[in-house]
């Protein structure tokens, strides 16, 4: 009779490394690197079974979580998780890994660095108070009156009496509500 010794894992042995290393080839790894160094943001969904991703056709769903994960584990990208779909960020380290992994000079930054283009030169601007025609001025004083309390009490004098009122006199009983009190034999 024979016996067969199984392996045990000890507290020292991580159970599923194997499993979390991946290779990702060299083509498709730059596409993602690219991808992400042009845009600056890159979105995953989480299914990992998705033969490609969603911007990315050639290059499967997996291998972008992937690298994303090791370039968040080395502090190039920081991440997001928000309703099965991942966002990752550039830091400021990771554009320089970038840029070194993918031999780009110092004047190409990112998109989400560069400042929008404005393509119209001046805008018109809105019309402020006390422009345009004499209708709308009146209307516009009209509502000005109204917001100051009143145009008719204004001309009259009067002040408009706001709120509850003089002789307006809350009484709280305790009792109501989720803080019911225990009634006590006190007041008879």
């Amino acid at each position: 009779m024979s016996i067969v010794l199984y392996p045990r894992f000890t507290s020292q042995t991580k159970i599923g490394t194997l499993s979390t290393r991946m290779l990702i080839p060299k083509q498709n790894r730059k596409k993602i690197y690219e991808h992400l160094f042009k845009e600056g943001v890159l979105v995953a969904k989480k299914n990992f079974n998705a033969p490609k991703h969603m911007e990315l056709d050639t290059v499967p769903n997996l291998q972008v979580i992937k690298s994303m994960q090791s370039l968040k584990s080395r502090g190039f990208v920081k991440e997001q998780f928000s309703w099965q779909h991942y966002y990752w960020y550039l830091t400021n380290e990771g554009i320089q890994y970038l840029r070194d992994y993918l031999h780009l000079p110092q004047e190409i930054v990112p998109s989400t660095l560069k400042r929008p283009v404005r393509t119209e030169t001046a805008r018109p601007r809105p019309k402020g108070y006390g422009e345009g025609d004499r209708a709308n001025r009146e209307d516009r004083e009209d509502r000005d009156a109204y917001r100051r309390g009143g145009a008719a009490d204004a001309d009259a004098g009067e002040k408009k009496s706001v709120g509850a009122g003089a002789d307006f006199n809350p009484q709280f009983r305790g009792g109501y509500g989720r803080g019911k009190a225990v009634a006590t034999q006190l007041d008879e």
